[in-house]
């Protein structure tokens, strides 16, 4: 499973540590991890003999949590490069933290390290990989950052890829740029949108608690 988050707070790895669910970053090490992209990429398993040979099975699958805003104890290192400490504790002094502020995102802030691995990431899981992902769901998400919905408006151009978009309300001018497309549902509390179709809201379909209940 792949999570793309723009939240810069701990929960989902506090959470996944609580309930021993294994979480790759793209950070490794212990006290001060060090960023390594290519951690996306490792497998875990084991190699066995089969009567077609050496076989290698996948024996954990960890979610892969991309957080493209930054995050909470990721700093930047003059020496030592881009870092995370715990979250409990501050980054070094002297130090640059690693958040993209809301009121200053955009899309130039997405080339720069460790910002521009994990955007490529997501680039590649939404179209660009040679297996790239066929549905996304959005929850939460207000579609205010013009460089994540891009990528999004992007991978709707597949015949093979569904957005599944899930939140309380959303503006006017959001519900009619995606309600329309035929490989979205938009579930909102006043309204709903199925592949272009509008129909009543739901109550609760919307949210995380009733969603992490059906799943």
């Amino acid at each position: 499973m792949k999570v793309f988050s723009l939240n810069y707070d701990p929960f989902i790895e506090r959470a996944a540590a609580s309930e021993r669910v294994r979480v790759v970053d793209g950070f490794l090490g212990a006290e001060h991890s060090y960023f390594d992209a290519s951690v996306f990429e490792e497998r875990i398993g084991m190699i066995r003999g089969t009567h077609r040979g050496r076989q290698f099975d996948e024996t954990v699958k960890p979610i892969h949590l991309l957080k493209l805003h930054g995050s909470l104890g990721w700093y930047e290192c003059p020496t030592n490069g881009v870092r995370r400490c715990s979250f409990d504790l501050s980054p070094p002094p002297s130090t640059k933290r690693l958040m993209v502020p809301p009121q200053r995102r955009k899309a130039s802030d997405t080339m720069l390290p460790p910002y521009a691995a994990l955007w490529s990431a997501f680039r590649g899981c939404l179209g660009q990989n040679a297996t790239p992902i066929n549905r996304l769901v959005c929850i939460g998400y207000g579609f205010a950052d013009e460089h994540v919905n891009a990528v999004i408006e992007a991978a709707l151009a597949r015949t093979d890829f569904t957005l599944l978009i899930l939140t309380k309300t959303v503006s006017a001018p959001t519900w009619a740029r995606w309600s329309p497309r035929s490989n979205v549902i938009l579930v909102t509390e006043s309204q709903c949108s199925l592949k272009g179709q509008t129909g009543p809201g739901h109550s609760d379909l919307w949210s995380f608690e009733r969603l992490a209940k059906e799943v």
